[in-house]
């Protein structure tokens, strides 16, 4: 390790040393708590017991499963030894959760008891595997325990704040998911940024409700860490039982995406619980959802934009200060609006963002020519378009036609991917999947389809098609059935046009 270098592991170290007996994590779901001293002793043998069995700097280790402990104790020891996590989502289907280990390679993966079976059946297909392990909760794999047992001779490697992490892949382009890769870098001043601007202290107590394959979930749990505020881990999301939490341990920082927040405010007004501690979210959600939240609870929401690949943040700011805005750049990024020659636009026209700084990510996983596009002109382009209003607030338009993206529930969805498995139905000709306002999820997911002569499948039948062979967060919560689509000249569908006539409101 350098002298001017600051990994996730100093975090810990830095932790275990500054705030000893103080505990930073609690388990909501068997009542586990570890001090930030055990967590790094925790860590260290952990990390030893995987060098022991042959894991060193750069290997991948893989992760299938629910939030726990044992979950954040992968990143620690993976921090310690240099080596990448690869969390894997567990909504994704069997052939998606098999191409991002493919993808990744890891050579140790571990994996919660409930997707055991299927990773047994799939190992023939992920040759990089040379060691399952049980995550939480027991299994037939090889013993987490005994991992930390036989790890006393953790031996320090040589760490640095450029090197990678995390691998989070993000949703398919064109049928292929990429794998993000972002450095202990990255994350630090992510969390920094988040510390700052959210005010964090050891006076805090934050509510994991995010899962830890997604930037949000890592970078929030990692924020509160840093910070020496505890967290309080659930491993699946249930709303009656996070209202009782947010009054009983005095919750005061969450993650949100809708429609999460919405829940737990439905729950309070039925319980008549008390969430008055919950003093700062932050995440994305409906207008009326941010209000109701901020006139009972009396507590800040914080407004943003970013992507896995600046992670998690590049704006940020208060939602009060200029509503319906993502916020200002945050102080280590520079935002640009960028034309399709990638000069800077006006104030006040639409441009695509483009980010540079300590957050913007490694690059994607062996793909060097989509690199080389991505970071053309030495900016990272994200694909999404925004203005700038004259004070500097960021206002999100939409994506670039050729990144066109779906977002329900903070999941990214291309509609490429979605149009794939609809045109494998038999009764559909051709398809259009886009995004439209959704109630519950903010943003949800349409596909218009022409159907084939004499084919009359029912909407819910192509629904539960799409669903049973991609993750079901995927699959369209609407289909319209048409008989014709308007055309370009080329004879292509129209999609801003089809878009024009079924998109909006859905009844």
């Amino acid at each position: 390790m350098g002298l001017y270098d600051f990994t996730c592991y100093d975090v810990i170290c830095r932790n275990a040393e500054t705030f000893r007996e103080t505990i930073a994590w609690n388990e909501v779901d068997d009542g586990r708590s570890v001090t930030f001293a055990a967590f790094r002793d925790q860590v260290d043998r952990l990390a030893g017991g995987l060098q022991d069995s042959g894991i060193s700097k750069g290997d991948r280790i893989g992760v299938l499963g629910k939030n726990s402990l044992e979950y954040f104790l992968v990143y620690g020891a993976a921090a310690a030894l240099g080596a990448i996590v690869l969390p894997v989502n567990w909504r994704l289907s069997e052939e998606e959760v098999i191409f991002n280990l493919n993808d990744g390679e890891p050579r140790v993966l571990f994996v919660d008891r409930e997707y055991q079976a299927m990773i047994r059946g799939a190992l023939d297909r992920i040759p990089s595997v040379e060691h399952c392990r049980n995550l939480s909760g027991g299994g037939g794999f090889g013993d987490f325990n005994e991992l930390l047992a036989r790890g006393r001779g953790f031996r320090e490697v040589d760490v640095f704040s450029d090197d990678g992490f995390v691998i989070i892949h993000t949703a398919a382009v064109g049928g292929r998911p990429r794998g993000a890769l972002l450095s202990h870098n990255n994350l630090v001043f992510a969390t920094m940024h988040l510390m700052q601007m959210m005010a964090i202290t050891t006076t805090d107590v934050h509510l994991n409700l995010l899962p830890l394959f997604h930037v949000a979930g890592l970078t929030m749990a990692l924020a509160s860490f840093h910070a020496g505020a505890p967290t309080f881990n659930m491993g699946k999301f249930d709303a009656a039982r996070a209202v009782e939490l947010i009054e009983a341990k005095k919750i005061s920082l969450m993650f949100d995406f809708s429609p999460i927040l919405a829940s737990l405010l439905e729950q309070q007004e039925k319980n008549g619980t008390d969430m008055g501690s919950l003093r700062a979210v932050v995440g994305l959600d409906t207008p009326e959802t941010i209000e109701s939240y901020q006139a009972l609870s009396g507590g800040t929401f914080y407004a943003m934009y970013g992507q896995t690949e600046t992670s998690c943040l590049a704006t940020f700011g208060r939602y009060a200060d200029r509503p319906g805005s993502a916020g200002k750049t945050v102080s280590a990024a520079r935002v640009q609006l960028l034309n399709d020659n990638g000069q800077a636009v006006p104030t006040g026209e639409v441009g695509e963002i483009a980010v540079k700084g300590p957050m913007v990510f490694k690059g994607y996983w062996n793909l060097p020519d989509e690199n080389a596009h991505t970071f053309r002109g030495g900016w990272h382009h994200t694909g999404d378009t925004a203005r700038f209003d004259e004070d500097g607030f960021l206002w999100y338009v939409g994506r670039k036609p050729e990144k066109e993206l779906i977002k329900p529930g903070g999941e990214n969805v291309y509609p490429a991917e979605v149009e794939q498995v609809i045109l494998e139905h038999p009764a559909v000709d051709e398809t259009v999947v886009f995004g439209v306002p959704d109630p519950k999820w903010k943003e949800g997911i349409k596909a218009v389809c022409l159907i084939k002569p004499g084919e009359a499948p029912a909407p819910e039948d192509i629904i539960a098609f799409v669903g049973a062979r991609i993750a079901r967060y995927k699959k369209p919560q609407y289909v319209e059935l048409v008989s014709e689509l308007p055309r370009l000249d080329d004879g292509s569908p129209d999609r801003l046009e089809i878009k024009k006539l079924y998109g909006g409101e859905q009844v």
